[in-house]
């Protein structure tokens, strides 16, 4: 714990350039009222939290501005105190009682005016400070906080005072001139410490960014990483993905697994701005790489239907390259990168540890480079409780691998015969274009198992109206619905990865018949 700070030393530090705003933080976003209930609370004596200081030799190369107020240059030959937590209390404090800075042009700082109210009563619990516009202001009875550490002002004001009010702004003079703000200072030069220290006081409040972080010690003139990733993701937004140039979480991990073959926060913070800046072009034919594979060899035409978007991670690292036309895999890594995913959908293999995908990065690196790997070498088991124990539902990971699975058969329309058109239907991934073999409704009135009838096992791809066609009419029903032609009847199951027999109406025959089905297809893609 440091020193204490008196008002007067926060403005002095603050107005000498030693103590600044690391750009990772966010701006000053308190409004005027609760400029003036700080200042209520430090009258009062009451608790109003410290502030936090990072104590660092090297100066970040982008900085913020404290508010409204551009900082001056540090004497390089001192070390620089950046706020941590406390910005919006520091620069709350500084706005009201400085009178060193102006404002940058554009910038507000009417939130500055605060003023005590010399005639209300004192009050635990009532503000005796507002904000007030110049033409709400009574002289006689507002007192500006701006002149208390203002000598000439204020003895300007003194001379003016009335000796009925002598004692009040005695008494705020003294409250606010000695007033002390706790303080906690670390020094340290180590990136990843202070992103940890910034994660942990920020845990209840604004998550730390970053990407933020990444960006301040990765600027230059001609580089911001915040604007290359919004490039990203407008580029990527034809396809279904600007998502992906929106999860800067997802992309940071992709340059440090490209850079570092890493993906861990650890390795994410302690990157260097120079390679990043240097290795940009490489990272994002990474990334344009990974997901146009998994646009062409898995109908994922956005992350809304990726089972584990994190996929992109080592697949960016296959693809990345400085050459100018993009990487393309030979007959035998397409195989093993196509067994790969399907194996890891299968086995939710991403949901466990971070471990598992950083052994992928090493090992779709070593393939990328012709060297021995193991890449998708690992436990793949799968039976029917895949499919007839995962309910249906777009937000989890299994219904999603069923979804790409069924995509794979090339599905078609069970009334019309023709090929359902996967791109827009994937790309939204709507649930009302997924839909109940055996109709629900028609399971609910048979008093059917519903656990079954709403599992994975269940449902296959029937545009809407194909499905308020069949309502909720048995198969054997539905049926007369669909092409006269039987062969074509044939192929819009096998392509629905179904029996070709489901008009016996015997539901529990069905899902056992499908089930098997759907577990050889599954051990298909994954052999």
């Amino acid at each position: 714990m440091a020193d204490p700070l008196f008002i007067n030393d926060l403005i002095t530090q603050i107005v000498s350039g030693h103590l600044r705003i690391p750009s990772f933080q966010r701006g000053f976003v308190w409004d005027a009222d609760r400029v003036a209930h700080l200042m209520d609370s430090i009258y009062k004596g009451y608790p109003f939290g410290s502030l936090l200081f990072w104590r660092t030799k090297t100066a970040l190369q982008t900085e913020r501005q404290l508010g409204p107020f551009e900082l001056p240059e540090n004497d390089p030959d001192y070390p620089i105190d950046y706020i941590l937590d406390g910005q919006q209390r520091a620069t709350s404090i500084f706005g009201v009682f400085q009178n060193a800075l102006s404002p940058s042009a554009g910038e507000d700082d009417t939130w500055t005016r605060i003023y005590y109210d010399l005639g209300a009563p004192s009050d635990a619990q009532d503000s005796q400070f507002a904000y007030l516009t110049d033409s709400e202001v009574e002289p006689a009875r507002h007192f500006p906080l701006g002149i208390l550490f203002d000598p000439p002002a204020y003895r300007q004001f003194l001379k003016t005072m009335d000796d009925s009010i002598a004692d009040k702004v005695d008494k705020l003079y003294r409250t606010f001139t000695t007033a002390k703000i706790p303080v906690q200072t670390f020094s340290t030069d180590d990136r990843a410490a202070v992103a940890i220290v910034f994660e942990r006081i920020n845990r209840l409040g604004v998550e730390l960014d970053t990407l933020q972080l990444l960006s301040a010690w990765s600027w230059s003139d001609d580089f911001d990483l915040q604007e290359q990733f919004n490039d990203l993701a407008t580029d990527l937004a034809p396809y279904g993905f600007h998502d992906v140039g929106e999860d800067t979480d997802l992309l940071l991990r992709c340059c440090a697994a490209i850079i570092s073959g890493d993906a861990s926060p650890k390795t994410i913070i302690n990157l260097s701005g120079g390679e990043v800046r240097s290795r940009f072009n490489e990272i994002r034919s990474g990334i344009l790489g990974a997901i146009d594979f998994l646009r062409t060899n898995f109908h994922a035409y956005s992350t809304k239907v990726l089972p584990f978007p994190t996929v992109i991670i080592p697949l960016s690292v296959f693809f990345a390259t400085t050459r100018d036309q993009s990487t393309h895999p030979n007959s035998d890594q397409q195989s093993t990168l196509v067994r790969w995913l399907w194996r890891t959908f299968f086995t939710r293999r991403y949901s466990k540890r971070l471990e598992q995908l950083n052994q992928d990065v090493v090992e779709i690196k070593r393939m990328r480079d012709g060297d021995l790997h193991k890449l998708g070498e690992f436990e793949h088991e799968l039976d029917a409780s895949f499919f007839t124990k995962s309910a249906f539902s777009l937000r989890t990971t299994n219904t999603r691998t069923h979804i790409l699975m069924l995509a794979s058969a090339s599905p078609l329309d069970f009334i019309g015969g023709g090929s359902i058109a996967l791109g827009s239907v994937l790309r939204d991934c709507n649930k009302k274009e997924f839909h109940h073999v055996y109709p629900r409704a028609l399971l609910e009135a048979q008093g059917a198992d519903m656990q079954l009838g709403n599992s994975l096992a269940n449902f296959c791809f029937l545009p809407r109206a194909s499905n308020n066609t069949i309502s909720a009419k048995p198969p054997s029903e539905y049926m007369l619905l669909m092409p006269d032609n039987q062969e074509q009847v044939s192929e819009i199951l096998e392509h629905a990865v179904c029996p070709t027999d489901i008009f016996h109406d015997d539901f529990k025959r069905f899902i056992a018949e499908r089930s098997d089905l759907l577990v050889k297809k599954a051990k298909q893609l994954m052999q």
